[in-house]
């Protein structure tokens, strides 16, 4: 096996191997650094900027159960001023073979374009992804993501903002995600990345409150694995665009599940929080698992489901 076998090409941006850090589970990099080797990885995906900071979601905005964990930080960051004046250059000067994509949320559609225009002249940024499950104030809070005209406003403008790559988060919820893909991809999406987390509750049976300060909250971990995996596999077919798997991946077959559904990327969220040199240890793992298996490229196996019905 060859030291480029992992290495993958999405989107125009060449990554030394398909292992990213998802949005919301690395910071803006700084706060891993000492932790985990961010060089070893493909990349990284920030976490959410906005046009103006945000102070997120009431406290306990995290809570675990049995199967995974809830969270309700309400989108919190500094906004895209601080990010891009203390973040980026900290990223720039820091990485080198780790690519970065920055996690952009809105309030509004041209919210969305102002986050990008903002930060476009950072070389620390190689793409964008554009979190499109945050509710539009001017629809009643719908997703963006879940209405056609506001998902092709959203995107459309974005990308007008950029030459860069733009991929869109999916929500599981969408009634047709493949159908929502192709209507990212008719409006300029370079990549989509799926999926978001699950909307759920968890509840406190001794105070029979919400363990979460919000109440509800989003749902990852290990059950989010095969949504995740379905979800990849339906927008694959939809759509020539590459794709970022994400969700209840902790093992290295876990991204081969997503590879073989169509991925070209995955993205480690949850379980690298609770095991912050994971997603280092899964390159390795991945790169052992082809080499015992015969496997000299990870395009080999994309794309490669065979499904009888």
């Amino acid at each position: 096996m060859t030291p480029s076998a992992l290495a993958v090409t999405a989107a125009g941006i060449e990554f030394q191997n398909p292992v990213l850090l998802a949005a919301g589970t690395a910071a803006y990099g700084r706060e891993l650094s000492s932790v985990i080797r961010l060089d070893a990885l493909g990349g990284l995906i920030t976490k959410a900027v906005s046009v103006e900071r945000r102070h997120g979601a009431r406290s306990p905005r995290v809570a675990e159960f049995e199967g995974g964990m809830i969270n309700a930080i309400g989108l919190a960051n500094p906004g895209v001023d601080e990010v891009r004046a203390e973040h980026l250059p900290w990223l720039a000067t820091n990485l080198r073979e780790a690519k970065v994509l920055v996690n952009v949320v809105g309030s509004r559609t041209e919210e969305f374009a102002t986050v990008v225009s903002m930060l476009d002249d950072s070389p620390a940024v190689s793409g964008y992804e554009l979190n499109v499950s945050c509710p539009n104030v001017r629809a009643g809070g719908m997703e963006f993501g879940a209405d056609a005209a506001s998902l092709t406003d959203v995107v459309s403008r974005a990308r007008a903002a950029t030459k860069k790559p733009v991929f869109v988060k999916l929500s599981p919820t969408l009634q047709d995600i493949g159908k929502s893909a192709q209507t990212a991809a008719d409006a300029g999406a370079d990549g989509i990345s799926v999926v978001n987390t699950l909307p759920g509750l968890v509840i406190d049976v001794e105070t029979r409150k919400p363990a979460l300060g919000f109440g509800t909250g989003g749902v990852s971990g290990p059950g989010l694995l095969p949504v995740g995996v379905l979800a990849t596999h339906k927008v694959s077919k939809a759509v020539r665009l590459p794709v970022i798997g994400v969700g209840g991946i902790s093992s290295a077959t876990d991204i081969v599940q997503y590879v073989i559904a169509g991925a070209s990327l995955v993205a480690v969220g949850t379980a690298a929080m609770q095991q912050p040199r994971l997603a280092e240890k899964l390159v390795d793992d991945l790169e052992k698992w082809c080499r015992k298996h015969g496997v000299s490229s990870l395009t080999e196996l994309r794309g490669s489901l065979t499904w009888e019905s």
